[in-house]
């Protein structure tokens, strides 16, 4: 799609010819999707850190993230994908602001280098976390994670490793029996599907995604569905998220 912007006659140009609102919502639509392609694309959610880890995400999520698990209020958060560890002690961080002392997070990684295994091990939350290292869908690593679980624990799980569409589908079914009904599991970084055309993304994306992956999921499972969790605040006329998690949300209904 070819957009000018008139800032002067505070106008979108779309192909078609016609003119929208600047300073309107269809514009603020377009515009957004827009800047996620390019943030994504200059790396800009590597800019992010949560109490002195790395976290790689846009802060968009982070902010609706934190309002699902303040009203779900989980004992326990399964995540693959570590990395730098930031995601986890984000987590962990707000399990313990709740006063869930005894909440946990488990991290799942098939490589978890040994200078991010230390830094999060030498961290104050560390006591709260749990390391797994291994193939996320091996059913060993799954069983290890699966043994923080307690009878009556509320479980969220974040998917946030291998992105490919096999991978991801591949850990829906490992850790969707893990999920309590009314919570989730969470296919992160569905951006991919917008993201393929950029310098930095790579042709197949459109399709080979875990937002595809989320949908094609809920579509073979009645237990789940494709839900976002509802907006407790909103003062605009704006109903959908800025979000480089599109589909991500799979809400276990059964």
């Amino acid at each position: 799609m070819r957009l000018i912007i008139d800032t002067n006659a505070k106008t979108v140009q779309k192909d078609d010819g016609s003119a929208l609102d600047l300073y309107g919502r269809e514009a603020f639509d377009l515009l957004a999707q827009l800047w996620l392609k390019t943030s994504w694309n200059q790396k800009y959610s590597y800019t992010f850190s949560w109490m002195g880890r790395p976290v790689i995400q846009h802060p968009d999520d982070m902010i609706r993230l934190q309002e699902a698990i303040y009203r779900l209020k989980p004992d326990v958060i399964i995540e693959t994908g570590v990395a730098h560890g930031g995601s986890l002690i984000y987590s962990a961080s707000l399990l313990k602001a709740m006063g869930k002392d005894g909440g946990r997070v488990v991290g799942v990684d098939i490589e978890i280098r040994p200078h991010n295994r230390n830094a999060i091990e030498a961290h104050e939350l560390a006591g709260m976390i749990t390391l797994v290292e291994g193939d996320s869908v091996a059913p060993a690593i799954v069983a290890q994670a699966a043994a923080a679980i307690r009878p009556g624990d509320v479980v969220m799980v974040i998917l946030d490793s291998n992105h490919s569409y096999a991978h991801v589908t591949s850990e829906l079914d490992a850790y969707a029996s893990l999920v309590t009904p009314g919570s989730y599991i969470v296919a992160t970084d569905g951006i991919m599907e917008m993201v393929y055309d950029t310098p930095r993304g790579q042709p197949g994306w459109d399709q080979d995604n875990p937002s595809r992956a989320a949908v094609d999921f809920a579509a073979r499972r009645p237990d789940f569905v494709v839900e976002e969790p509802l907006m407790p605040f909103n003062e605009s006329d704006l109903d959908r998220w800025v979000t480089a998690w599109p589909n991500a949300w799979l809400k276990r209904v059964s």
